[in-house]
């Protein structure tokens, strides 16, 4: 037999339309497989969030639940913390078993949760965006990118450290060197006052929010740098030819072509701030049921008062301390909820603006 015979099964065979036709199905076939399987599986990641939320809140609800009963609306404006006596036998008030003489109000927890946030972002955004504009427009490329690397480094440290320096390091400097000098050099008007009166050792509500501050700064200036890098060379090139000022460029240019980014970021920072626990819980005081009186005075807030009172509320038989703290934090998973779904609206809608330029 020679060699033409030997290959004329296998021309045939690549030559047969059937074998060719029932390959072309298995490949197809096999194509729509790996494309269910990878739809489905898109869907099954999208949904993972979604639930391990729906999961929390839920529970945090169940455990909320007898606390809720029992308080109504009343938690939300009450100021008192008081767990009642244990060591007496339970009472029974609307079906929910607790110590007697327990009274929860969660106002000064809410309020010093808003304003440790509040201080924090102030801080925090324009001096986050002084710092990415610094490492992107100013300073040369061999030292930006190692501040770069050292502000994303910040970013990592655990916020018990910075817990511990805030109490130990910048509360006393502050309480020794500047608070007392801005308390007592400020007028005697009515939008000053409450930066008046005892400055105290160190720590409470103003410590808390420069604290606050310095942790979530790292995260926005690291975002917002990258943002700033992405802006296009030529609007900025021709503003420049225009005659514009390198402050004009940025406030013309730059930042309006990032602003929805910027805006993404500090609801990233904030998220941080509004949860965040050891570091405030170090250097707010902890006091329970008191609004600040003024900027410097002790107080808490939602995060640091569930990990301060978790260990003492255990120690309730009936479970009702439990409940009031899971319904604290049942009020911070709603409050972090809404600053997002508010973020992520006002992000639509300023990315619907037909120019990012010269809108700043």
């Amino acid at each position: 037999m020679s060699d033409g015979d030997r290959a004329l099964p296998a021309t045939s065979a690549l030559a047969d339309p059937t074998r060719s036709s029932l390959r072309t199905r298995r490949v197809g076939l096999r194509h729509a497989v790996e494309e269910r399987l990878w739809r489905g599986g898109g869907r099954v990641a999208s949904w993972i969030p979604i639930a391990g939320l729906s999961l929390v809140l839920v529970v945090l609800f169940v455990k909320a639940w007898p606390a809720i009963r029992l308080n109504g609306l009343g938690y939300f404006s009450g100021s008192q913390w008081l767990p009642g006596n244990t060591y007496a036998p339970a009472v029974r008030t609307h079906g929910v078993l607790h110590p007697l003489g327990a009274s929860y109000g969660a106002w000064p927890l809410v309020w010093g949760t808003i304003e440790t946030s509040v201080i924090a972002v102030v801080i925090a955004v324009p001096l986050s965006i002084g710092t990415a504009l610094a490492l992107t427009e100013r300073l040369p490329r061999w030292l930006a990118q190692p501040l770069g690397f050292l502000v994303e480094i910040l970013a990592g440290i655990p916020s018990v450290i910075i817990g511990l320096w805030g109490v130990l390091v910048l509360g006393p400097f502050l309480s020794h060197h500047v608070y007392p000098y801005v308390a007592n050099n400020l007028p005697d008007v009515w939008g000053l006052r409450y930066f008046k009166g005892s400055v105290g050792y160190g720590e409470g509500l103003l410590t808390s929010g420069l604290v606050l501050a310095l942790m979530i700064v790292p995260i926005i200036a690291a975002t917002t740098r990258d943002l700033f890098l992405q802006v296009p060379a030529l609007p900025k090139e021709g503003a420049e030819a225009l005659g514009m000022t390198d402050a004009e460029v940025t406030r013309r240019v730059t930042i309006p072509w990032v602003r929805s980014g910027i805006i993404g970021a500090t609801v990233l920072g904030l998220g941080r701030a509004l949860g965040e626990t050891m570091a405030v819980a170090m250097v707010s005081g902890s006091v329970l049921g008191q609004v600040a009186p003024n900027i410097y005075a002790t107080m808490t807030t939602i995060a640091a008062t569930i990990v301060s009172q978790l260990d003492s509320a255990a120690t309730d038989a009936t479970g009702f301390a439990i409940s009031n703290l899971a319904e604290s934090g049942l009020i911070l998973a709603a409050m972090s909820i809404v600053v997002n779904v508010a973020a992520r609206a006002i992000v639509r809608r300023s990315s619907r603006l037909a120019a990012p330029v010269g809108r700043a």
